[in-house]
């Protein structure tokens, strides 16, 4: 397993496989597609099966021992299924949708070897959720979630990102996941830097002090040193990234771009590093070399001084602090 000079091993690849979708969510960084004609083959600016495939038995040599396939949207992707089958034995393999292609998907996806999904979801009232993704798909997004509990996907995250527009419907998706088996929430905090709207931030430390008032139990798990908090039997979770060292300081992943591009952070574009044609010499090249070049905070919270230490980057903070 590669270590970076931080000291933290990655045991763990984020795969987008593409970066189409047919949702146009409002806090996204992409242009959405708006509706699709559905699951179709990898396009030409993506990575082929055999590339996805070649790379993550790369990434086993190194003992990465988990993959979670985002986009986009993968399910635009029709090849998943067979992506998913044929991922290293002894990787774990999770998903992030958004739901739609779920029903009639999801028994398929398990028998594929899907361990868990990721389902997003930003508010239970049709208009509102509208408001959000600019899609109607509301109903169809309930019925995946059905169709991944029925496969045996359990449990299933609801991803629900905080901002202006959202944070209003988090007490009502607490009390959806705590009244529903098989269900978990995931507030993600949102990235005012990635919309160019820092006027839709808001304080996420207000969030954590609002569920810690309502929950029976605070658990604290050691990835990315996270808090649970336990409310009436359902289960909610926070990521916050966004000015939090001790977050970044706990990230095991890579991540992989749809186009063959390897990342050291997720929320960096600055670091991208190819992986050629593919080759699997190319592929253990790149790999080496993004693990080795990875920094200790996501964009440029943190830089390098004139001696070689990172330091706070003042222009950051006042730029985003006050957001």
């Amino acid at each position: 397993m590669l270590t970076d000079e931080f000291g933290r091993e990655v045991s763990g690849v984020r795969v987008s496989l593409t970066d189409r979708c047919n949702f146009d969510c409002v806090y996204c960084h992409n242009e959405g597609l708006g509706d699709t004609r559905g699951p179709m083959d990898p396009q030409d600016d993506e990575m082929s099966t055999d590339d996805v495939v070649r790379f993550l038995e790369v990434a086993a040599e190194f003992d990465v021992n988990a993959v979670k396939f985002t986009g986009g949207e993968p399910m635009l992707r029709q090849d998943l299924e067979e992506i998913i089958e044929r991922t290293p034995d002894g990787m774990e393999v999770s998903l992030t949708t958004n739901g739609t292609f779920l029903p009639g998907r999801a028994e398929d996806l398990v028998d594929a070897g899907l361990e868990r999904v990721n389902v997003s979801q930003d508010a239970l009232d049709p208009e509102d959720f509208a408001a959000v993704t600019k899609s109607g798909a509301y109903e169809t997004v309930l019925e995946g979630v059905e169709a991944a509990l029925d496969a045996g996907l359990d449990p299933v995250k609801l991803n629900m990102v905080v901002f202006e527009h959202t944070a209003g419907y988090v007490p009502e998706m607490v009390d959806h996941v705590a009244e529903n088996d098989g269900l978990q929430l995931q507030l993600i905090e949102y990235m005012p830097e990635l919309t160019g709207k820092p006027e839709w931030n808001i304080d996420i430390g207000r969030v954590h002090e609002w569920l810690a008032e309502q929950a029976d139990e605070i658990e604290h798990r050691e990835m990315h040193d996270r808090k649970r908090y336990w409310i009436n039997d359902g289960m909610v979770e926070i990521v916050d990234p966004v000015e939090n060292p001790t977050f970044c300081a706990n990230c095991h992943r890579v991540r992989v771009t749809h186009e063959g591009y390897l990342k050291g952070c997720l929320n960096r574009n600055d670091d991208l590093k190819s992986m050629g044609e593919m080759t699997k010499p190319e592929i253990r090249e790149a790999f080496r070399d993004t693990v080795a070049g990875r920094v200790p905070y996501y964009g440029e919270y943190m830089v390098q001084n004139e001696e070689g230490q990172w330091e706070i980057n003042e222009k950051y903070i006042e730029e985003y602090a006050g957001a």
